[in-house]
């Protein structure tokens, strides 16, 4: 369902910077190179004080908490974590009662709802809905769905592909669908990561993020990259979301999703994607409607459902499983899987104050098991958070997979290219090398233990 009515749900409209000249022939018209919002204003904010956090292997718990936190909620079952309320009966919504902004279950039928050229969809774009890509075993999770980037570098510097690191997959016209340049040797996949349980990453203060940073070894220390929090002033946050940890905040996350899987453009990002860098937005033959072509109800609805979805939940723990979560700590995996993290508490101002964290998701124990920073293991895609020298380092790294929800994955690793969990952890080099080395030392019904482990969570 696509609203027409600009609602008041607290986005900052950004303008769109160009006037659009079409010509009689449908050439595309010139389009102003807009301000760079992605580098951030000033420095991320500690958010409260750093929240207490597990870490074998590094120098222990932080702010071991005088009250015990509740559990995050888990679970595959398609019910609230009580940050939204259930609303009436799924299957009873349809497209002529749905209320985005009203419950858990109208949410997801946005997130379910397949776009179409009618409500913005392309020119060119990947899928036609967010669960085509979150959404195994229930919606929100993950997929074998990937996407790709390409580009090249020159003298050390990346270049992006004419219309940006993303290859669309798909397009509305023939003409304008892309397509790998011979010149952008740097191609990667980037699989779709899980979206159950966002809610509560998203409530992890940027103090207790680098805390788990400052608590690693040096050799095994992540870098928790500031990035603009786009619904704000611009003002800086430690990203979390997506495999770069290019986002702090969910709503600037759907944004930049619907616009670049679905090409459907809103307040956050009211510019359309272009085809290899020929414009091909409204005022062009290939899109009829004017931009922004949602007034930002669906990433609202988008947002209220990721934040209200349960964490994934944990398999059956045997003795094995037990013993093997053990052993993984003991060889080092801990330290950038961190099991337990405990979120900010109520009423703490997030996201450069455009958000306050709820009773649903504050003071809640998750076990993630990741530190949500980047580390260089060895697989970087080679592709930085933006092409300017403030994230040139981040283009080796990788952010730590969450390992919550992995036995519902049989394509593992930021490029989906790892089939098994000893082909992943195989790839492991440069700061995962001393745990993959402490791994393949271990006799192998050690190494059978560590497996079942990971094969419960």
């Amino acid at each position: 369902m696509k609203s027409t009515a600009i609602l008041p749900i607290g986005l900052a409209i950004v303008a769109t910077a160009a006037v659009l000249i079409t010509s009689l022939e449908g050439q595309a018209p010139t389009k102003k190179t807009p301000e760079n919002r992605f580098i951030p204003r000033g420095r991320a904010a500690a958010e409260g004080p750093a929240q207490f956090f597990s870490m074998p292997g590094g120098k222990g718990p932080v702010n071991s908490p005088s009250v015990r936190p509740r559990e995050a909620e888990t679970g595959f079952d398609s019910l609230t974590n009580g940050y939204f309320e259930q609303g009436p009966d799924f299957d009873t919504i349809t497209e002529d009662n749905v209320d985005p902004l009203r419950s858990y279950n109208d949410g997801r039928f946005i997130f379910e709802e397949k776009e179409t050229a009618e409500d913005g969809l392309g020119p060119t774009y990947n899928t036609q809905s967010c669960a085509a890509c979150h959404q195994n075993i229930v919606t929100g999770a993950a997929s074998q769905v990937a996407e790709h980037r390409t580009g090249h570098s020159f003298n050390g510097v990346f270049f992006e592909s004419p219309g940006g690191s993303l290859i669309q997959s798909r397009a509305t016209f023939p003409d304008i669908v892309e397509h790998v340049l011979p010149e952008d040797a740097t191609r990667t996949f980037r699989i779709s990561t899980n979206t159950l349980g966002d809610g509560y990453v998203e409530c992890i203060s940027d103090s207790t993020i680098t805390a788990i940073r400052d608590a690693q070894p040096p050799d095994q220390q992540g870098t928790a990259p500031e990035v603009a929090v786009l619904e704000g002033d611009g003002t800086a946050g430690i990203g979390r979301f997506g495999w770069k940890c290019q986002h702090r905040s969910l709503l600037s996350f759907a944004s930049d999703a619907y616009l670049n899987e679905m090409g459907i453009t809103s307040p956050l990002f009211p510019d359309e994607d272009t085809s290899q860098g020929e414009f091909v937005g409204f005022g062009t033959i290939y899109d009829p409607l004017p931009e922004p072509e949602n007034d930002g109800t669906d990433v609202q609805a988008f947002v209220n459902f990721m934040r209200s979805t349960k964490a994934p939940a944990r398999g059956p723990i045997t003795p094995d499983v037990f013993f093997g979560e053990h052993k993984f700590n003991n060889i080092g995996c801990a330290v950038c899987h961190v099991s337990t993290i405990v979120t900010a508490a109520a009423g703490t101002p997030i996201n450069g104050g455009a958000f306050t964290v709820p009773a649903a998701l504050g003071n809640r124990t998750l076990h993630p098991y990741s530190d949500f920073l980047l580390h260089d293991i060895g697989t970087g895609d080679g592709i930085p958070i933006e092409p300017t020298p403030e994230f040139a380092s981040t283009a080796t790294q990788i952010r730590t997979a969450p390992l919550w929800g992995l036995r519902t994955r049989n394509r593992l690793m930021h490029d989906g290219l790892s089939s098994t969990t000893d082909d992943a952890i195989q790839r492991h080099d440069v700061q995962g090398a001393a745990a993959r080395d402490a791994f393949n030392a271990l006799g192998d019904f050690q190494k059978a233990q560590i497996i079942d482990f990971l094969d419960s969570l």
